[in-house]
This record gives C-alpha cells, structure tokens and sequence, in this order.
C-alpha cells in the first residue's frame, strides 16, 4: 500500500507542477494532496503541523491566483473582459499550440486585448489592460510555479529519506 500510495503521490505532484500552467487544474491544492499521500504512508512519520503549513499555504495561493489577474487588470484600467479573455487566451494556447511554449506567453495577451476591444475600449487602453491582465497572469502562473516545484522538492526529499522504508517488502 506504500508504494501505491507513493506513486499516487508522485502523480498529484506532476499534476500540481501542470496545474501551475493549466487553468484547468489547481496546481499547488493538487501539489499539497501529494505531499499529504506521502505522510499516509506507514514509512513516513506523519507531522500534521507541515501539513496544516503547506495547506495553508496551497490554499492562499490557490485564492490569489483568481485575485492577482483581476487586480493587474484594475491597475492598469481593464475590466473583467480583459481577465476573461486572458484565460481563454491561454486555453486556446494550450488546446491549439501554434506557436509552441511562446503561444503560453502570446494568446493570453492577445486575448485581453480582445477582451478589453469588445468592452468597447479604444486600442490604447486596451493594450494598457491587456497587459496588466497578462503580467498579473504571468504573476499568479509565477507564484503557483514555484510553490508547486518546492512542495516536489519536499515530497522527493521526504521519499529519499524514508525509500528503504516505502520499498521494503
């Protein structure tokens, strides 16, 4: 059952470094039930502590990731349009990768400009939005990046510790 458990974990961690990227999935939640997986091994000695922390911490994250776009979009006078249009930008990125990893980067934007044009802003401002939208974008993908690669690194540094364990039969 460890090693089940591992190996689910393992695939909630690859998950949880996709989801940073995918609208579609929570990234650092799916991260966290990872990291929880492991500690429900008997090899590993639980601490409900660093669970409660990391938790936390996915769920903080999880809540700014839907804040940051919209206050970058604020900032910089966009509207809910420009939010919406950067997130079906980055669907189209993902569904149809033209223009291959730069696509992540490019269809977002172009997205908010497109969103902020059929709210009936002149070009200007809707550039101004627009990548407002796309930098508190960049911004939440940024922070949901780097606390999904370090809840990987917790759960592999857990595992090697404890792998004799995990694996004995």
């Amino acid at each position: 059952m460890d090693i089940f458990l591992t190996l689910l974990g393992l695939l909630f961690m690859i998950l949880g470094v996709l989801g940073s990227f995918l609208p579609i999935l929570p990234g650092p939640p799916l991260s966290w039930v990872g990291l929880l997986l492991l500690y429900l091994t008997n090899a590993i000695p639980n601490n409900w502590l660093f669970l409660g922390i990391t938790l936390a911490i996915a769920l903080i994250v999880f809540a700014l990731d839907y804040i940051i776009p919209a206050l970058g979009t604020k900032k910089f006078g966009g509207s809910k349009y420009g939010v919406i249009g950067t997130t079906l930008g980055l669907i189209v990125a993902i569904i149809f990768p033209i223009l291959g990893v730069f696509g992540i980067i490019v269809w977002p934007f172009v997205g908010a400009f497109i969103g902020e044009i059929l709210n009936k802003s002149d070009s200007k401002t809707a550039a101004k939005a627009a990548f407002g939208s796309f930098l508190g974008f960049l911004t939440g993908t940024f922070i949901k990046f780097i606390v999904a690669v370090i809840y990987f690194g917790f759960f592999i540094k857990k595992f090697w510790e404890y792998k004799s364990d995990i694996f004995s039969f």
